[in-house]
């Protein structure tokens, strides 16, 4: 199971297909913001109270005054995250909520169509990945990544993993926009990728940075890496 919070993450949860199991709500709420999140619901319990008390039991402080339990999904497979997809992004240890909820954000807006995270990351529904996303989450399929960013490669893949290294290229490098399906490798802000990772990529890319900055925050790395790198004759 996992949370989903606000109607309009609820309202995306639910027009993406996922099964809802309860719904919590700020009892003025009831006949407000959230009656047609508990019209869609169907016949599931609801349980209301006043703000501070649900926020007692809960320990949520609920956003909009509204929280959904919902069944999680079965995972595709790799396999099945790779067909017919063009864009991929591999998310490396990435444990920071704020920054998998605004990957995914970026990752949905800016037409990438898969993304596969290590073990050692972040749940992607997380409450609060999930509320950082703004639903995002649900838009783009998902599944963790078995094996490494190698793998990749018997599916069609070339993969690039954005680091900072004396042969990198930048990212702006026509051969990088050239290929038909590419994997965009992500890692932490702080130690960023593993040097296995990075040497088994197929390109190692920066992206040029002014005023003497080196790094980025890894979810502001990846929407730039999104854009400059998105497949362009849809």
């Amino acid at each position: 199971m996992f949370i989903a919070e606000s109607p309009n993450v609820i309202s995306r949860a639910l027009d993406a297909g996922y099964e809802p199991l309860a719904l919590m709500c700020e009892r003025k709420h009831i006949s407000g913001s959230a009656a047609h999140i508990i019209k869609r619901c169907g016949d599931v319990p609801v349980y209301t109270g006043d703000r501070e008390l649900l926020a007692t039991l809960t320990g949520y402080v609920l956003t909009r005054g509204v929280l959904c339990v919902m069944r999680r999904p079965v995972l595709p497979s790799m396999e099945e995250i790779c067909r017919d997809t063009r864009r991929i992004v591999v998310i490396d240890g990435v444990v920071d909520t704020t920054n998998i909820g605004a990957i995914f954000r970026s990752a949905a807006a800016l037409g990438i169509d898969a993304v596969l995270l290590t073990r050692n990351s972040c749940d992607p529904l997380n409450r609060r990945a999930v509320r950082v996303s703004m639903g995002s989450v649900f838009l783009v399929p998902w599944t963790w990544l078995n094996g490494t960013i190698g793998d990749l490669n018997k599916f069609g893949f070339r993969t690039a993993a954005m680091a900072l290294t004396d042969d990198s290229i930048s990212i702006d490098h026509p051969i990088l926009a050239a290929e038909p399906r590419l994997a965009i490798v992500m890692g932490t802000e702080g130690d960023g990728l593993p040097y296995k990772t990075i040497a088994e990529a197929d390109y190692v890319v920066r992206i040029p940075m002014a005023h003497g900055v080196d790094s980025l925050n890894v979810a502001a790395a990846a929407a730039v890496a999104f854009w400059q790198l998105r497949i362009t004759d849809l």
